[in-house]
């Protein structure tokens, strides 16, 4: 028996370009995980995740609103071709996984796993364009009055709807309250 293994023409076949000194584990990404705790944050990030939006777009947004600095909504190459090739493809994998059948959630739940790495690479590659110096402080008048335009300023280029503009509302209600302490770089 004669095995043919075919190349994917969907899949690039050189790997990208990727920086050496990435840190993964960086404020953006302790941010993302202090806000992900926050269950209706959680519930409105996924929703929006739903209708065609990025959920690390959202949080760079929210995290530099918090910052007291404008997010432009303009992602670094890298960082865009990560969320196509890596990020995007791992969850299209996962979400074609059958739910209702047990026999396949270990299969999900790894695929979960990756997702979630794969998302913390892209925020840590992220961060690295975003962490431009600045040397102003924020205060509570600018951040708030920033955290509705960045998060418009997230939107997929499909824009917003009545939807997503309730679900938005939540998100900056829920970034007005955060604690301005757990956002520190």
């Amino acid at each position: 028996m004669q095995v043919s293994l075919e190349t994917n023409p969907k899949l690039p076949s050189k790997p990208m370009a990727l920086p050496d000194n990435l840190e993964p584990d960086n404020p953006l990404w302790q941010f993302a995980l202090t806000f992900w705790q926050h269950s209706p944050a959680q519930e409105t990030c996924l929703a929006l995740q739903n209708e065609g939006w990025s959920v690390t777009r959202i949080l760079c947004a929210g995290w530099l609103a918090l910052k007291g600095r404008a997010y432009t909504g303009i992602d670094d190459a890298t960082v865009t071709e990560w969320r196509d090739r890596v990020t995007g493809s791992l969850r299209a994998i996962r979400t074609s996984v059958p739910k209702a059948q047990a026999s396949y959630n270990a299969l999900r739940t790894n695929l979960a796993g990756l997702e979630l790495e794969s998302e913390r690479i892209e925020l840590a590659l992220a961060w690295r364009t975003l962490t431009a110096p600045n040397p102003e402080q924020s205060n509570m008048y600018e951040r708030n009055n920033l955290i509705r335009p960045n998060l418009a300023a997230a939107a997929p280029a499909s824009g917003t709807t009545v939807k997503t503009t309730q679900l938005l509302g939540t998100l900056c209600d829920i970034l007005i309250a955060f604690p301005q302490g757990d956002t520190q770089p």
